[in-house]
């Protein structure tokens, strides 16, 4: 996203988004290269940058380490028994968080 889109949308080089970002141009390398996480203090500065929400970054990140995550776990998953909550009570919890996933 940030490598493909939105860098050549600014017509920033890693470089010169280093730079601007203040760090250093190896951090944001691990950055784009998927060996570093986007961590709060990276998505409040990505959000200044391009003007993308810090929370777009956060999730971005939040969905790929969720992704990593179910499938290394995913044989211990299988064996965890379900106690579902009912529907409405999901519901009524996702939506005095703020949530609707």
């Amino acid at each position: 996203m940030l490598r493909n889109w939105v860098l050549p949308e600014l017509r920033l080089t890693v470089t010169q988004t280093a730079q601007e970002l203040e760090i250093a141009r190896q951090t944001l390398h691990r950055v784009l290269a998927g060996k570093a996480a986007v961590t709060p203090e990276m998505a409040a500065r990505l959000a200044r940058l391009c003007g993308m929400p810090a929370h777009f970054w956060l999730d971005l990140q939040l969905a790929h380490d969720l992704w990593h995550a179910q499938h290394a776990l995913a044989d211990t998953l299988e064996r965890i028994p379900v106690h579902a909550l009912p529907d409405t009570l999901k519901t009524d919890i996702l939506t005095r968080h703020g949530r609707t996933r």
